[in-house]
């Protein structure tokens, strides 16, 4: 195995180690130079930026409708997954909660997101929310007693329509 090589047409030679640390060197500087060029942009981004009257935690203030709707899609997901259980062992008793618990999840988890970036048409998607969130919780209201799953998805719609209708009401 050579361990120099020749560089170009001047025929200047150069190991094989010095030519990778020479490579890896320039990588590591070009990165580091891109990292700090991010931080300056994104600094000057944020320059003149104090007088401004929007708070920047805009998730802050839908805090309570983030944290329902948020516990809507994860309890709703475990509620699909027990219907999924079932119907799979044969058991159709749970498709019409698998049709309402499959609306809501999409439903909620663009809530989560408009709330998050304080969108302007929240409050219509949260009036949109409340209903898929109500067709769910009755849906989920009929199997509570025998399936703990579906009385905490019905729960949770129940919560997150609360917080729709506050968010509504602001």
């Amino acid at each position: 195995m050579h361990e120099t090589m020749k560089i170009g047409s001047s025929g200047q030679v150069i190991s094989r180690r010095a030519l990778i640390a020479a490579t890896l060197g320039t990588g590591v500087a070009l990165s580091v130079m891109a990292a700090s060029s991010r931080s300056v942009e994104a600094a000057d981004e944020h320059a003149g930026h104090g007088g401004h009257m929007m708070p920047h935690d805009t998730a802050a203030h839908h805090q309570s409708v983030i944290d329902a709707a948020l516990t809507c899609v994860n309890r709703g997901n475990v509620c699909l997954n027990h219907c999924y259980t079932l119907l799979g062992e044969g058991d159709p008793s749970l498709a019409n909660c698998v049709r309402t618990v499959s609306a809501m999840l999409p439903m909620t988890s663009a809530l989560v997101s408009f709330a998050a970036l304080d969108a302007p048409r929240l409050k219509d998607l949260a009036r949109l929310c409340a209903d898929v969130c109500g067709d769910c919780e009755a849906e989920c209201r009929k199997h509570q007693d025998h399936h703990a799953a579906c009385r905490a998805c019905a729960d949770s719609c129940a919560d997150c329509i609360k917080e729709c209708k506050a968010l509504i009401a602001t």
